[in-house]
C-alpha cells in the first residue's frame, strides 16, 4: 500500500471572500486515496496528510471535491510565502499519508 504521493499541479484561489488557496489533487490519486485509505477517512470525508511545497512541510487534511471529483490541498498564507508561490503556479506537492 502507497502511502507516499508526488505530483504537479496549479494552485488556485477559491472564488469569494474567503481569499483560501488549493491545490486539486490529480483524479487518478484520488480514487487511490479514495480506495486505500476509506478507513483513515475523518470528518466530511477529509484524510490526514504531511504536505511538502518547495521543502515547506505541514499537516493538514485533505477534502473530497464532489465537482471535480478529486481531493482539495488547503495551502495556507504561511506555506504559500514561504514557498514563494501564487494562485496559478503549477507546484510539485509531495503527500503523505498520515495513519491513525
Amino acid at each position: 500500500m502507497s502511502e507516499s504521493y508526488e505530483f504537479r499541479a496549479p494552485l488556485w484561489l477559491y472564488p469569494g471572500e474567503s481569499a483560501w488557496h488549493f491545490i486539486t489533487l490529480p483524479v487518478d490519486i484520488a480514487e487511490e486515496i479514495r480506495e486505500e485509505f476509506a478507513g483513515f477517512r475523518k470528518g466530511f470525508g477529509s484524510v490526514k496528510v504531511a504536505a511538502d511545497i518547495a521543502g515547506e512541510h505541514w499537516q493538514t487534511s485533505i477534502f473530497p471535491d464532489a465537482g471535480s471529483g478529486s481531493y482539495l490541498l488547503p495551502v495556507k498564507r504561511a506555506v504559500r510565502a514561504a514557498a514563494g508561490i501564487s494562485a496559478g503556479d503549477d507546484v510539485d506537492v509531495r503527500l503523505v499519508i498520515i495513519s491513525p
